[in-house]
């Protein structure tokens, strides 16, 4: 069972993440395709694009679009092209969210949304001052 990835993200923002995961990882488990949108591409073109991408990911068991932020053009266009049962959306793209989805290649939809959800949540953390100094 093989899921596919599609990171639809402002500039290079989901490029600059699948790049950095694979160095990471040594390799990337699940197929993936990035749309990457200018300020100056046309939805509509981007959508047919998506399209085509979607088509191309496709293996019978479902599509993962992650996106970099919700309500922004590339979430707003991954969410047009949802409306399929065997596609799942979720936005707020980070590393850690990548990196736990790519982690769990064997996992189906569902359960990649819901690692994709928790790697998202977990890898945002605050950090503080613990004391620690150099001498």
């Amino acid at each position: 069972m093989t899921v596919g990835i599609l990171l639809v993200s402002h500039n290079n923002i989901g490029t600059e993440l699948i790049n950095t995961a694979r160095q990471m990882l040594s390799c990337c488990p699940l197929p993936t395709k990035v749309i990457s949108i200018q300020t100056k591409d046309n939805p509509e073109a981007i959508r047919l694009e998506m399209d085509e991408d979607l088509k191309k990911l496709d293996q019978g068991h479902g599509i993962l679009i992650l996106t970099d932020m919700f309500g922004s053009t590339p979430s707003n266009i991954a969410c047009a092209v949802s409306d399929r049962t065997d596609i799942r959306v979720v936005s707020g793209l980070n590393l850690p969210m990548l990196i736990r989805v790519l982690n769990y290649p064997a996992l189906n939809l569902e359960e990649l949304e819901i690692k994709a959800l928790s790697g998202g949540q977990e890898g945002v953390v605050r950090c503080h001052h613990t004391g620690y100094s150099r001498k």
